[in-house]
């Protein structure tokens, strides 16, 4: 990609990593999550929540939700 200014490079590199380190933080949220004495369905909340912006696929969540 051609910047028009050096301004912009380091914006972009920027938001690039921040995006990555959203979806890596949300991997890691994901991996926590355990049922300990909550209910099925207060689990099942939290590790939607968690999922999303995770960029797992369907398969992926099935495996970490075991």
């Amino acid at each position: 990609m051609i910047y028009a200014t050096v301004d912009e490079f380091p914006t972009d590199l920027k938001e690039e990593f921040r995006e990555r380190d959203d979806k890596m933080l949300k991997v890691a949220e994901l991996k926590k999550v355990k049922q300990e004495s909550r209910t099925m369905e207060k689990l099942v909340q939290e590790f939607r929540r968690a999922a999303r912006g995770s960029s797992y696929k369907k398969k992926s969540l099935v495996k970490e939700f075991k």
